[in-house]
């Protein structure tokens, strides 16, 4: 599932019209630095580069440089895992065993670090975290059953799709219909939570600590950018290889 070594040693080739979904899985090398430039390439990764650049106030010049220093830099280091190569169902189960049982060990984490900290600064802090806690609740309830959805119906209904694909397994009956209409879903469902996720940078003023933050509050904001890192890639393996993937496997199988 690796990229090969003459394919590694490529020059970096991208342009403005490039999709972001694309770029990033030809070149998973690059996200960090997208992540760093604050574009969106999970949620929004159907747009080209120019409008995602557009929306985040950023220059052309600019992202070209930097992208191709992160490039540069990636070629000194261990190929990261292509996981376009690798078979549905592989990546499935990577979703599940990283991202899924992160994301719910993250949240129970994160609540109990936010319920210390209002405690410890709700008489002057109150406005922010009770805001906080709304927004995190939120976050937390509809990602505890869009994972159980994923769980039980889509990701079963995936990996069975391509099991008959390979030949190791009968063709299975999807009982949504089509993979398409629990994929929609899922990814409507993608959009707000990322949506969550931008108003809680913004609440927090990019994860600013307050002046009398303590390390509590330190690693409350530092467990919340964490989780919101791990999520733009849970998502981004989703949107942008697992979710396409399935649907093309549908349509070979019922044409």
């Amino acid at each position: 599932m690796n990229k090969s070594t003459a394919e590694k040693n490529r020059p970096l080739k991208i342009s403005p019209e490039q999709i972001l979904r694309e770029l990033v899985v030809q070149h998973p090398q690059l996200r960090s630095q997208l992540e760093k430039l604050g574009i969106d390439y999970c949620c929004g990764g159907l747009r080209p580069l120019s409008a995602a650049l557009q929306a985040a106030g950023l220059k052309w010049r600019t992202v070209e440089d930097k992208l191709k220093q992160a490039w540069n830099s990636a070629q000194k280091e261990a190929p990261a895992t292509d996981w376009n190569a690798a078979t549905l169902t592989v990546l499935a189960e990577h979703i599940l065993d990283k991202h899924h049982a992160f994301t719910k060990e993250q949240l129970l984490r994160l609540d109990g670090l936010l319920q210390k900290v209002q405690r410890a600064h709700g008489e002057k802090h109150g406005e922010l975290l009770n805001q906080l806690r709304q927004l995190f609740d939120g976050l937390a309830e509809e990602l505890s059953v869009h994972l159980l959805k994923e769980e039980q119906i889509l990701f079963p209904a995936i990996k069975g799709i391509d099991a008959f694909m390979s030949g190791t397994a009968p063709r299975p009956v999807v009982h949504c219909g089509t993979i398409e209409n629990p994929i929609r879903q899922m990814m409507l469902e993608h959009d707000h939570a990322g949506n969550v996720l931008i108003d809680i940078r913004k609440l927090t003023g990019n994860y600013r600590l307050p002046a009398d933050g303590c390390r509590t509050f330190a690693a409350l904001y530092d467990g919340l950018q964490v989780l919101e890192a791990d999520l733009h890639e849970h998502i981004h393996l989703e949107n942008n290889i697992l979710f396409p993937k399935s649907t093309a496997q549908e349509v070979m199988i019922n044409s």
